[in-house]
């Protein structure tokens, strides 16, 4: 498997690679363009080797340098593809945790085949309310955001779950068996959790498969990411989120889903993994004594 960043960063090095070609084409050397849009020729420098992202006002001074000014639409289209293919979480942040929700609402409208990869924790669309609430919490909590819409932020997660039953669509998860366990939730939360996973199981158009711990496996367990037909993968890291959609790349993944869901347990064997999980949950937990 490939970098997840290398998508962004190709995408970034073709924008970079244009804006050196245009200028170039235009007889300019670095100091004369920089002179033009009143930079330092180190920011020119930067820019044409892809290691700072150009804004639009870069992108329109750059052009009008050039006298490319017929090139400027589609150059600030093309910086704003690669940024959004590599989003922080801390700028995504900025609009809020209900908003950040919300945002991927017409991605997932228009998705009709659906292939969710989870090592950490149930999919978004498969939570309920309270499991919801403590991922959100968590989250909030480890980037330092607001929590003041928690509670908004997990009833738009959990909105997402009418998809489940429109028509037209299908979905295949797969869940490493750690995700489970308690842990980020507690037993309760879990347990109630789990329930609800064993219900969804029973939609026609949903398949559930379990990876089994310590099962021989051809890949290691890897971050959680999202298949989006057959056009886009989103993949969320702990700093930032990624979107590929290169071919290749798009294959790669597809390839490691397919060959993760050849050893995952589906029908009656996933059941009773979720039931014995779920009998876990209701066992005390024993206290050990200290050592003085």
């Amino acid at each position: 498997m490939s970098s997840p960043l290398s998508s962004a960063q190709e995408a970034r090095t073709a924008l970079a690679v244009r804006l050196r070609h245009l200028r170039l084409d235009a007889g300019l050397t670095g100091a004369v363009l920089s002179a033009r849009c009143g930079w330092h020729p180190a920011k020119t420098s930067r820019i044409e080797r892809g290691q700072a992202p150009p804004s639009d006002t870069d992108i329109r001074l750059w052009t009008d340098a050039c006298g490319a000014a017929d090139q400027e639409a589609d150059l600030i289209a093309a910086s704003r593809t690669a940024s959004s293919m590599y989003m922080e979480w801390k700028r995504l942040n900025r609009a809020g945790l209900t908003r950040l929700q919300q945002e991927i609402a017409p991605l997932l409208d228009r998705t009709r085949t659906f292939r969710v990869y989870c090592s950490n924790v149930v999919p978004g669309l498969l939570q309920t309310h309270d499991y919801a609430t403590t991922v959100i919490t968590a989250y909030s909590t480890f980037h330092h955001t607001p929590d003041t819409d928690v509670e908004s932020a997990a009833r738009a997660r959990t909105a997402r779950a009418k998809l489940l039953t429109r028509r037209g669509r299908t979905f295949a998860f797969l869940l490493e068996d750690t995700t489970l366990r308690p842990g980020i939730a507690d037993p309760q939360t879990t347990a109630a959790q789990l329930d609800h996973l064993l219900d969804v199981m029973a939609l026609p158009q949903v398949s559930l498969g379990i990876i089994p711990a310590g099962t021989p496996r051809p890949l290691w367990a890897m971050e959680s990411f999202t298949v989006y037909d057959t056009a886009q993968v989103g993949i969320e890291l702990l700093a930032a989120r990624v979107t590929i959609t290169a071919p290749g790349e798009l294959a790669l993944y597809e390839k490691a889903f397919a060959q993760l869901a050849a050893i995952a347990a589906y029908g009656p064997a996933a059941r009773a993994r979720i039931e014995q999980a779920r009998t876990a949950c209701q066992r005390p937990t024993r206290n050990f004594p200290q050592e003085h």
